[in-house]
């Protein structure tokens, strides 16, 4: 089987219907997030490129074919129209690493209506998820406010492919470094890691536990002072490095309890041997909201997060939407109380101070306002090179320099708020009332001219 089976069973119900009666017109799908999680000022858009992978190497097979039939209890013959799909459409999209608002579209896919609407799922999945990631990491580095920040999560994330993504998001918004040793071979990141609690209980007591490390590290060293009474660790600590002459560009690191008052205490402690070089770095349930309170009286040069953000663990999803706006050149929308669509393809328009304009796609920005929504793939193929995460990061800084300071807080931010053209708005409710008149002629049994 092929990654085309990673969908929704309705996608495939959905996908044969429309073949069978014929409705292959194109159709455009966009998907945006409805409103922000709680407390987020912003959001930093992500998955666009896994899903540009996706869709150009999408491709419904002979196994896809038969494990779609199995799924709905059908013979294989039943599923052969969807042999051999190819997606050959178009993406329109914002680039990764830019900041977007609720309600902007993110992405708009244009292609065959089947082909549109069975790739919803894995799209879906994928910007949802590391858009989530990318914002959570973000904040952090808002929060060390210079500080380095460096990324722990792989063990806690939800699968391998999940902590992938979270090294290679937290690099592109400003992490220096991943302990992820695939993501920091395949991005080019800067591997980073020390030692755990298990190694110093191997070797019985930390001063053998550290010069062993020592003598298989020729490099700067980060000791872990923790696994049995921390102070006195620190003291072994500094002790060691003193007399092996390694300190410069050596740390320690804190793994628990009151990280805080022992970062205080430590610092003291490696200050008064003479050791003021020697590093003092942070772990153990961090995440923006702890570095926050800890960068503003704890001694901590670096901050180490992992479980929190790997998972996003106050905000672990977003109410994001992939919805038809247009098909066979009509717009069309959803009128359901409280997830109402806007119809057609569209633009959105960055103006000064994050006064975001929603408009149509074929409309002339405002004054100083700049398109988002880049063509990224036609026929199916490509049309721009895969961004490092560092472009993606210069994106991100440029874009987070622009923001108001109240969607910058930690604690209670208030985000932008995109508004609508007064053409989509026209477009809007014209849509609106002629679906409102076709429902009511088709309810008093008239058809409508």
């Amino acid at each position: 089987m092929s990654s085309a089976t990673t969908t929704d069973l309705y996608e495939v119900t959905m996908a044969m219907s429309y073949l069978r009666e014929g409705m292959t017109g194109p159709a455009t799908f966009s998907l945006f997030v409805r409103d922000m999680p709680p407390d987020r000022g912003f959001l930093v858009t992500a998955g666009l490129e896994s899903s540009l992978d996706f869709l150009s190497g999408f491709r419904v097979g002979p196994e896809d074919v038969d494990a779609f039939a199995s799924a709905l209890h059908r013979p294989p013959g039943d599923l052969a129209p969807l042999l051999g799909m190819e997606f050959n459409g178009q993406v329109r999209a914002v680039p990764e690493g830019r900041i977007v608002l609720a309600g902007e579209p993110l992405l708009e896919v244009t292609a065959s209506l089947p082909q549109a609407q069975l790739v919803e799922t894995y799209v879906l999945n994928q910007v949802n998820h590391q858009t989530t990631i990318a914002s959570k990491a973000a904040r952090c580095v808002l929060a060390a406010a210079g500080h380095p920040v460096v990324d722990f999560s792989l063990r806690r994330t939800h699968g391998p492919q999940a902590g992938f993504q979270a090294a290679r998001l937290s690099a592109m918004v400003g992490f220096a470094g991943t302990s992820n040793v695939a993501a920091a071979t395949a991005e080019g990141l800067p591997a980073v890691g020390t030692m755990a609690h298990s190694y110093i209980e191997a070797f019985g007591t930390e001063e053998a536990a550290f010069h062993a490390f020592a003598r298989s590290h020729p490099g700067p060293l980060t000791l872990l002072v923790d696994t049995y009474d921390t102070e006195e660790g620190v003291r072994v600590a500094a002790r060691v490095l003193r007399n092996l002459d390694r300190a410069s560009g050596s740390a320690i690191r804190l793994d628990s309890g009151d990280l805080g008052a022992l970062a205080l205490r430590a610092r003291a402690i490696l200050d008064a041997a003479g050791l003021p070089d020697v590093r003092i770095v942070a772990s153990g349930g961090l995440d923006e909201y702890a570095v926050d309170d800890l960068v503003r009286s704890a001694p901590i040069d670096i901050y180490a997060v992992g479980t929190r953000v790997g998972v996003s663990a106050d905000a672990p999803y977003l109410d994001s939407a992939y919805k038809m706006v247009e098909f066979d050149g009509r717009p069309v929308m959803k009128l359901s109380s409280a997830k109402a669509t806007a119809p057609g393809q569209k633009q959105v328009f960055r103006c000064p101070g994050y006064a975001d304009v929603i408009g149509l796609r074929d409309e002339q920005p405002p004054d100083d306002g700049v398109p988002l929504l880049e063509t990224v793939m036609r026929n199916g193929r490509r049309t721009v090179e895969r961004p490092t995460p560092r472009q993606s990061g210069e994106r991100f800084a440029a874009d987070l320099a622009g923001l108001p300071s109240e969607a910058l807080r930690i604690r209670t931010p208030v985000a932008p708020r995109a508004v609508t053209s007064e053409r989509l708005t026209e477009l809007t409710g014209g849509v609106r009332r002629r679906i409102e008149d076709e429902v009511l002629a088709a309810a008093a049994g008239v058809a409508k001219p």
